[in-house]
């Protein structure tokens, strides 16, 4: 009989410990198990209205062309992008979707003997992109939850982590899951006092959905701080999730470094002709924006009704305290038909996190949480 190989002990160090990202239950998945119909999800930040008209029609030339490689550089895209947020086109990385770009900042510069620094609550890729390519992870305590930004980012406890060895420091802004945010007046203080030799990523994967005076559009400090990484996605307001794009924009010195270990061909043709296209939906970006205030403000609005503890967001999503155990609240939603998603993994084991919907989505999800809460 063969001798059977324990392949996980061959595995790099960090790859055996690895928990992976676990993504919202899709909707064949949950109808098919539970045999219902009619599912709502809400558990993924995605744009309920969809992607743009734009991106739809831009869909189908690379039709005609998959017996074709796409433009591995992404030129038609990147100098859309360039154009559009005043860069030049070597400031530029394309990723199959931010995560993407993500992995590539962790593969550049982090590794055995080297730390990245991010907040508590912060989104899960950050821990999984460092400790696979063996780098160790300084996890700074968030703000109190009677904070004006509850379980947000505070970036003095960022500070005083950094070491010799720290080489990133992963920034969300607004962060995920909480929906908290740092104006700007704050980040950059937090920049002029972190080493140029530190990278500072600030993933901003829900910029377009912000609307606060003080939040920062870091992309125009690019020229005054070398060792700045923006990262932005077509996942969320665009409505591209399903294509998978996404960039960061950075010193053409740190794109040169991201580019060199970036797979070739990593955004297909679909992809590149969508995401070049939605950028001139000007009208779909400002209906995404409007349906996703009021359904912020519907959600507050119920949370108060019902004394739901909530901490406020400008994402579009929003984290519920059900105060119980939110893993069972989440099971109980589901045999309802809707999803959600519980953060237990973010260490808020007693909220939902709740994708902003349209106003009859929120509503259905609302009424449905209502029910299960006083069913409990």
């Amino acid at each position: 009989m063969m001798e059977i190989t324990d392949f996980s002990a061959l595995a790099m160090q960090g790859i055996q410990g690895l928990h992976p990202y676990q993504p919202g239950k899709p909707i064949e998945e949950l109808e098919r198990e539970l045999g219902i119909t009619d599912t709502l999800k809400l558990a993924s930040n995605e744009n309920p209205l969809g992607a743009s008209s734009n991106a739809l029609r831009a869909l189908q030339d690379p039709l005609q062309a998959l017996h074709l490689y796409p433009d591995g550089s992404g030129f038609i895209l990147k100098n859309k992008l360039a154009e559009r947020l005043s860069l030049q086109q070597d400031q530029v990385t394309l990723g199959n979707g931010s995560n993407d770009v993500l992995d590539l900042v962790a593969r550049c510069f982090l590794g055995k003997g080297r730390n990245a620094i991010f907040s508590e609550h912060a989104f899960a890729v950050y821990p999984i992109v460092t400790q696979a390519v063996g780098a160790a992870a300084k996890v700074a305590s968030a703000n109190s939850q009677d904070h004006a930004m509850p379980y947000g980012h505070d970036l003095e406890a960022m500070l005083t982590l950094i070491d010799a060895q720290t080489r990133v420091i992963f920034i969300a802004n607004p962060n995920n899951p909480t929906g908290t945010w740092l104006p700007a007046d704050a980040l950059e203080r937090f920049m002029l006092r972190v080493p140029n030799t530190v990278v500072v990523v600030v993933d901003e994967a829900y910029f377009e959905y912000v609307t606060e005076e003080e939040y920062p559009d870091t992309l125009q400090w690019l020229e005054h701080y070398d060792n700045l990484i923006v990262t932005r996605t077509f996942s969320k307001i665009y409505g591209l999730a399903g294509l998978r794009v996404g960039y960061a924009a950075s010193s053409p010195a740190i794109a040169n470094l991201l580019n060199r270990i970036r797979q070739p061909f990593n955004i297909n043709s679909m992809a590149l002709a969508a995401a070049t296209a939605a950028l001139d939906d000007e009208e779909q970006l400002k209906m995404s924006i409007l349906v996703n205030h009021a359904g912020l403000h519907q959600w507050e609005h119920a949370c108060q009704q019902n004394n739901w503890s909530f901490i406020p967001s400008v994402g579009n999503f929003i984290c519920v305290d059900v105060a119980r155990d939110a893993g069972a609240v989440y099971e109980a939603l589901l045999r309802k038909g809707v999803i959600v998603r519980p953060v237990a993994n973010y260490n808020l084991p007693h909220h939902l996190r709740i994708t902003i919907g349209t106003e009859e989505q929120n509503r259905r999800c609302i009424d449905t949480l209502q029910q299960v809460l006083q069913r409990d």
